[in-house]
């Protein structure tokens, strides 16, 4: 089978655990993935079979654009959204300093 699947990868599983399920799934030799999601991620996930693996190095390449929720003044013990609250504090921020602290995370980034 050749062709691109786009999945809407859910909290939880690994991209890698999204292709392994669908290499069983679909009886499918060659597959892969066009970007690493975090198991935390949610999103879109394009899966690549067959002849279709060989645009993987264009697609990696393209644009991406997130979107993220922020709980401010809260830790948990795990240091993420999964974690149980350990501390919670009020945290009264302006717009103007919301929008000069996330201006870092715009345009291109190394991850």
């Amino acid at each position: 089978m050749d062709g691109i699947l786009v999945i809407d990868k859910p909290t939880g599983p690994t991209s890698h655990d999204i292709v392994q399920k669908l290499r069983r799934i679909l009886m499918q030799r060659k597959i892969g993935h066009a970007g690493t999601l975090d198991p935390l991620a949610t999103g879109v996930l394009p899966i690549l079979l067959g002849k279709a693996t060989k645009i993987s190095r264009y697609l990696m390449g393209q644009d991406k654009a997130y979107e993220a929720e922020m709980c401010l003044g809260a830790k948990t013990d795990t240091l993420d959204a999964h974690g149980s609250f350990i501390e919670q504090n009020d945290v009264h921020v302006s717009l103007a300093d919301l929008i000069n602290s996330i201006k870092k995370f715009r345009g291109t980034i190394q991850q």
